[in-house]
């Protein structure tokens, strides 16, 4: 029998990459909801079209019939929730989307799905999973040394990362006050394919690309893990056949970089492939005003995932990296469309 997952989100980045895996390698239905606001892509997901095995539906997660519907008809075994307004920047400007869609919108779907959950038979409930994909912007900033752990307090500093902590905490209510039975996964930055050019990878890259300035914050020493997408979608997928229920699982790259070498090095894989004569693509490089309460370092501790589940990342950064980068040299036409649309590089998150 097909296992089916209602994913949410499912055509933004991480999402998009998700609901690709396991309808072309692991053989699974996906519905995928999806409000398709600008980082939601279905060009992404073109080469689902026409497979029986997946369906889009246009949506959001906080539309109660529709979620009650959606749930209804396809009997889900696992809901998967990735829908969230993500960017940090975003969250500065406009912080009342992030507080409707990853507060308010989350609520909707454990609400739904617990009433789905109390019905279903015995051997049913057994299987049934809700995985909720968080951040480990939740945990707040790291001073020079130490690594966030499942247990390390919640201390979020932006709009976005305040609004994911909510969430999570609801998803945790709902199981030790209902008995849902949820996972949380909080992962590190990702990258790799199909990324909104809006973060920093694949910005970098269109701009280098085009020799334009490369605007890079402070002094370009903030630390961030960095987790390969696919990498990410293999840890979910572990999770969700493996995980303890009410458990969170840290997903991390265990690959720790600061911004600045995070630019040099897409500088210098561009340069190797698309070199331009006379020129270096890290004499491009212009710092700019720090992101209002930018937290310095990130770094996630993965062990209770490696060491319970057995899960290991694939990809190392010199590795990931350089295929991030063939991919967007290789799909220009899936970058260009989605520049088309409002957003074109420019700086978001002023606002003090």
């Amino acid at each position: 029998m097909i296992q089916t997952l209602l994913v949410t989100g499912g055509a933004g980045f991480i999402g998009g990459n998700f609901v690709l895996r396991q309808v072309l390698k692991n053989n699974r239905k996906i519905i995928n909801l999806d409000k398709l606001t600008y980082a939601g892509n279905l060009d992404t997901l073109q080469q689902l079209d026409n497979n029986d095995n997946y369906t889009f539906v246009q949506g959001d997660i906080g539309d109660n019939q529709l979620v009650a519907d959606l749930i209804e008809q396809y009997q889900p075994d696992v809901i998967v929730n990735f829908a969230a307004e993500s960017h940090v920047d975003r969250s500065i400007d406009a912080p009342d989307d992030f507080i409707t869609t990853n507060i308010v919108g989350t609520f909707n779907l454990l609400k739904h799905a617990l009433n789905y959950y109390k019905n279903l038979s015995d051997s049913r409930q057994k299987m049934f999973r809700f995985l909720h994909v968080s951040t480990d912007e939740v945990y707040g900033s790291l001073g020079d040394t130490g690594l966030f752990t499942e247990t390390t307090p919640y201390s979020p500093n932006s709009p976005y990362s305040a609004s994911k902590a909510s969430s999570d905490h609801l998803v945790r209510a709902y199981h030790h006050t209902y008995g849902l039975p949820v996972l949380t996964t909080n992962c590190s930055n990702n990258y790799g394919p199909y990324q909104f050019p809006e973060k920093l990878i694949p910005l970098i890259i269109t701009k280098a690309l085009n020799f334009e300035a490369l605007p890079v914050y402070g002094d370009g020493k903030n630390i961030r893990d960095w987790l390969y997408v696919e990498d990410h979608c293999s840890a979910i997928e572990t999770v969700i056949t493996d995980g303890q229920v009410g458990e969170v699982y840290n997903v991390g790259g265990n690959e720790e970089k600061q911004n600045i070498q995070v630019v040099h090095t897409l500088c210098d894989i561009l340069d190797e492939l698309r070199p331009v004569a006379g020129k270096c693509r890290r004499d491009l490089v212009t710092y700019v005003t720090d992101r209002p309460g930018h937290d310095q370092r990130y770094a996630i501790d993965s062990s209770k995932l490696q060491n319970n589940l057995g899960w290991n990342p694939s990809e190392s950064f010199e590795s990931g990296i350089r295929k991030t980068v063939k991919w967007y040299l290789n799909n220009k036409t899936w970058s260009d469309r989605v520049l088309d649309g409002s957003y074109q590089g420019q700086r978001l998150g002023e606002e003090a």
